[in-house]
């Protein structure tokens, strides 16, 4: 365990802004991540698309004032609070996510890989960092430049994105700034993102002030964290990037925790509705953005191996690095809670240690009711044909099962589909992915 200064990780917002100005050319791999989420641009063009913006205003403005009631994990007035602290990123060692290791593994892994102050974090050992930077980074450079692609078709919300790029929303007769137009700001309007794709706090009729304490228990609130949101365009969501992407990294690392794990990251990206800062299309964006690309790293893609990433070495084997890492954290964690990983991962009486309670949680955040776009693709669609590489988010976790067992599982609970990032891509069938049932499903060993 050391101390690491990376002065950039502050905020989300931070990180992405830095990314974004850092990138070069757009690669295949950036490409591919755009036009998955690039069906959000033409939602404007069929009475189907209009009625699900229509829905994803409506829904996301009823989740933060608590019109809409949600099976959350805490009382409202208590998950208010937990989406205050959940404003800060730990980008560094995801020790705001180990809540989904539950009570004692998080414990001892909060000992280890915790924030000092919002500049300083310690990490379990060096493997463990390097996966957790590794993947972190990759997910949250594509988020950052999404973001300003689909406000106003750039990188960076200034540089011209690249000719590929912009062929995407020609070919599909898509436009960017989708939500500032469909909900009365459009860029240019008093008010609204200068670049487009103004978030809810900008745009809805009204906004619950929350008041509370942050991450290091210093007072804060919603309206006044919005301030350095306002020229931040909100699709997809980088933060439920990080959470879902932070919290796979956790599960293949701790797999007795996975299920456990992918209902953090959903209360993760819900928090981000309830603040204010997201509509839930952004999270829905960032959930499945967050799982492709997990799941090519996973793979040992080759668009993601060997990349030169600022704070972490160029990983030419990710299952290998988390190979190494499993073993450290698993010494780690084992000295730190005094038993196997197998028993400290049952002693848990946090707010994710009922099933019942978690499994209800994690379907209302799957679609949050928002209509079907793409009806052909409502039945179930094949992994295994569509994204064969989606499997590795379950087999590098659960080696006893092969490839093609652990996509034949992913199909079969699969959550709803013909959402509006379902158009029948490789991409939407991340969309749709149910990685709590499909963990459970992987854990005992059964497909059936």
């Amino acid at each position: 365990m050391r101390f690491r200064r990376f002065p950039w990780i502050l905020t989300l917002w931070a990180i992405c802004t830095a990314l974004s100005l850092q990138a070069g050319a757009q690669s295949a791999g950036d490409i591919a991540v755009l036009k998955g989420l690039a069906p959000v641009s033409v939602l404007s063009n069929t009475d189907a698309g209009k009625a699900a913006l229509k829905a994803n205003y409506v829904v996301t403005g009823g989740i933060q004032t608590g019109a809409v009631t949600q099976p959350t994990l805490l009382p409202f007035a208590e998950q208010q609070q937990q989406a205050l602290r959940d404003v800060f990123v730990t980008g560094g060692n995801l020790a705001q996510l180990a809540d989904g290791l539950g009570t004692t593994l998080g414990a001892a892994y909060v000992a280890r890989a915790h924030y000092i102050d919002p500049r300083h974090f310690t990490n379990v050992t060096e493997a463990v960092a390097d996966v957790i930077a590794y993947a972190i980074s990759t997910s949250t450079a594509h988020s950052a430049g999404a973001k300003y692609f689909f406000a106003n078709e750039t990188t960076d919300g200034k540089t011209p994105a690249s000719t590929e790029a912009i062929a995407i929303l020609k070919t599909m007769r898509g436009f960017p700034d989708i939500f500032g137009k469909a909900y009365g700001l459009p860029t240019g309007t008093a008010g609204a993102d200068i670049y487009g794709n103004s978030r809810p706090f900008q745009t809805e009729p009204s906004v619950t002030r929350i008041v509370g304490l942050d991450y290091f228990s210093d007072p804060t609130d919603n309206m006044g964290n919005s301030g350095g949101l306002v020229n931040s365009p909100s699709y997809p969501s980088g933060h439920t990037t990080y959470g879902y992407t932070g919290a796979i990294v956790l599960a293949v690392l701790v797999p007795q925790r996975y299920q456990q794990l992918m209902v953090r990251a959903a209360e993760f990206g819900n928090d981000r509705i309830i603040v204010g800062a997201h509509y839930a299309m952004d999270v829905l964006g960032g959930r499945a953005l967050a799982l492709y690309d997990m799941a090519h790293l996973l793979a040992n893609d080759p668009a993601y191996m060997g990349r030169s990433i600022r704070n972490a070495p160029a990983i030419t084997d990710f299952r290998e690095a988390v190979k190494k890492a499993r073993a450290d954290i698993t010494q780690a964690l084992q000295a730190g809670c005094g038993n196997t990983i197998d028993v400290c991962a049952g002693e848990d009486i946090g707010r994710m240690h009922n099933p019942e309670a978690d499994a209800a949680f994690y379907a209302a955040t799957q679609t949050y009711d928002l209509p079907v776009v793409y009806s052909k693709n409502v039945g179930l669609e094949n992994v295994g044909k569509l994204a064969p590489e989606a499997g590795y988010l379950l087999t590098v976790a659960f080696p006893s099962l092969k490839l093609d067992e652990a996509d034949e599982i992913l199909t079969e609970t699969e959550g709803p589909g013909g959402g509006f990032l379902d158009d029948g891509s490789s991409f939407g069938v991340y969309s749709r992915l149910n990685l709590y049932v499909a963990a459970v499903r992987a854990s005992n060993g059964t497909q059936k």
